[in-house]
């Protein structure tokens, strides 16, 4: 009767040590999910990252055309030193356009890609979270109509707070032409990105944001207003996050298009 007690005894320890650590591998994953979810709301943080952002924006023209945009933009963070980290965020559009006149022709093929590069302190400052350096815009349109032809350069920023679910702050650069084509328009435009997001505790991230372009060269604005649900999921050991939204365009130039849709999908390499 003492060994049968014994190893009931025994036997309740062990399920008790491995429920408790189920439960502890359990609360680190959960916080390592929350923590995730944190960093993707953070255009700087220091996490590889590579969202496919698939946009169709209608109402184009005459002929209330469709342009279908796929923005490949890998975020890879370099650390440097103790206290720094150089993040470099690349934007590669793939680019399908219906002509905005009846009867033309349509275009696909690549468009310009812009790349920056933000100096970020590890830490934060003042419990903000801030990064800068330089904006580079590369000629790397497949067709005369989907890019500039001109090579650009300018300075970006970013600053933002992250706080009880709340992530707020902005994104903005400026982009001047140095080089390139002499019959195409100088480029000299101003992009700001003001961003709301609020992350619940099951990963559901509410986002709102504008993506605003100043063209000093015409004097015009260009305001899409987007609104996007974002749900952060693993498969296997793979985190991937998706996002599904629409746009509505405040202000565009004549001609610009009327309203829009997005969908993305973010592949995640947590280090």
């Amino acid at each position: 009767m003492r060994i049968n007690r014994s190893l009931l005894v025994l036997g309740a320890v062990m399920i008790m040590r491995t429920a408790l650590a189920d439960d502890g591998a359990a609360d680190s994953n959960q916080a390592n999910a929350a923590e995730l979810a944190k960093k993707l709301q953070n255009p700087i943080a220091n996490l590889i990252s590579v969202p496919v952002q698939n946009n169709w924006d209608f109402g184009i023209g005459q002929a209330d055309a469709m342009r279908f945009t796929a923005n490949v933009q890998p975020v890879i963070p370099f650390s440097i030193g103790d206290n720094w980290n150089l993040i470099t965020r690349t934007i590669m559009p793939i680019i399908h356009a219906e002509s905005p006149l009846a009867g033309g022709s349509d275009t696909s093929g690549f468009g310009d890609i812009v790349q920056s590069f933000f100096l970020s302190p590890k830490e934060a400052v003042g419990g903000w979270i801030v990064g800068g350096g330089p904006v580079f815009l590369y000629p790397s349109a497949s067709e005369d109509n989907l890019g500039g032809q001109k090579w650009g350069a300018g300075p970006t920023a970013v600053a933002l707070r992250q706080e009880n679910g709340w992530t707020y702050g902005m994104l903005a650069n400026h982009l001047w032409n140095f080089a390139g084509s002499g019959s195409r328009q100088d480029v000299n435009a101003t992009f700001m990105q003001p961003f709301l997001a609020y992350t619940t505790k099951t990963f559901t991230t509410l986002q709102l944001n504008t993506e605003s372009t100043y063209d000093w060269e015409n004097t015009r604005w260009t305001v899409p207003l987007n609104l996007t649900v974002q749900q952060l999921v693993k498969f296997g050991s793979q985190p991937v996050a998706f996002t599904v939204g629409g746009r509505y365009y405040a202000e565009k130039a004549e001609g610009g298009p009327d309203w829009g849709l997005r969908f993305a999908v973010t592949l995640l390499f947590p280090k």
